[in-house]
């Protein structure tokens, strides 16, 4: 019974937490863009929504990263209840950020909630080039010189 691969733990770092923080790097460099473009839409109020909007994405990117670096080290079955239920948790804690400041003077609803939506799912569709669908590199692609190496090293 405890040989099953359930219960199994990761080994080494996880590639779960890696492609979140990747995608939280690639973010950051559009935060200016983000807060110029809010700002010729909705000025001050538009750029204070969207910088808050990316914020808050980017910190619910690295509490994605942080619990499913934590739970690898647990097992495979706690990853798949970290997923499951930091999404959850993720979710009521995008909910409470965008809550406690929907009635303040600098915040416009639609910039924020537009800014969020596109900023999760652009993040994620622009990450897809990046991510490895390979057993033999789990997580992000590796540079092409690491994989060149490595094929070498394998005939």
């Amino acid at each position: 019974m405890s040989d099953l691969p359930i219960n199994g733990r990761l080994e080494g770092p996880s590639p779960a937490a890696a492609v979140a923080r990747d995608m939280v790097r690639r973010g950051l460099p559009l935060l200016p863009v983000g807060l110029i473009v809010g700002a010729l839409f909705a000025g001050f109020d538009g750029a204070m929504s969207v910088g808050y909007g990316m914020l808050i994405v980017l910190v619910n990117l690295l509490l994605s990263a942080a619990l499913l670096a934590w739970a690898s080290k647990i097992s495979f079955a706690a990853v798949s209840a970290a997923a499951l239920g930091g999404y959850v948790l993720r979710l009521l804690l995008v909910f409470a950020a965008v809550m406690l400041v929907k009635d303040r003077s600098w915040i416009a609803l639609i910039p924020l909630g537009i800014t969020i939506i596109v900023t999760h799912l652009g993040l994620l569709v622009w990450e897809l080039k990046y991510v490895s669908a390979s057993l033999a590199y789990p997580g992000l692609k590796p540079r092409p010189s690491v994989a060149r190496s490595v094929a070498t090293t394998r005939r």
